[in-house]
């Protein structure tokens, strides 16, 4: 899981809009994102663009915590609510495991603990471990 860690220190565009990895378990990852102006769209609120960073870098992190790199090949969100301010956090679960495809999903949920995004994701996991690359 280290790995993944240090693989993860490496997402320049993910430091730039300030998401913060939490945690990282086999399977698992948590990451928190604090809300700024820059993270706004034209109406005031987060923009989708800014909360599917933050659910594909925490679904990068957990598939990714098995030691071998993980990429996606599909991804899929919903946005049941708006965010305007305080702290974003997403979860990733693992939901399937294989030697070459693995399942995840993660929620954003805002200071209230409401769902702010729901993302599904789709990992391809190659042979090559992250150790190797890092």
């Amino acid at each position: 899981m280290k790995e993944a860690e240090e693989l993860l220190k490496k997402d320049l565009f993910a430091r730039y809009i300030g998401i913060e990895l939490m945690e990282v378990s086999k399977g698992y990852a948590k990451a928190s994102m604090r809300i700024e102006d820059k993270h706004k769209n034209g109406v005031g609120t987060v923009q989708g663009g800014a909360i599917f960073t933050l659910a594909d870098f925490t679904f990068a992190a957990a598939a990714n915590s098995h030691g071998n790199v993980a990429v996606a090949i599909n991804a899929n969100i919903s946005y049941p609510k708006a965010a305007t301010e305080g702290t974003l956090t997403a979860e990733a679960f693992e939901t399937s495991l294989n030697p070459k495809i693995a399942t995840y999903t993660v929620t954003v949920t805002d200071n209230e603990a409401d769902t702010v995004a729901r993302f599904e994701g789709l990992a391809y996991r190659k042979r090559i471990r992250i150790e190797d690359i890092t």
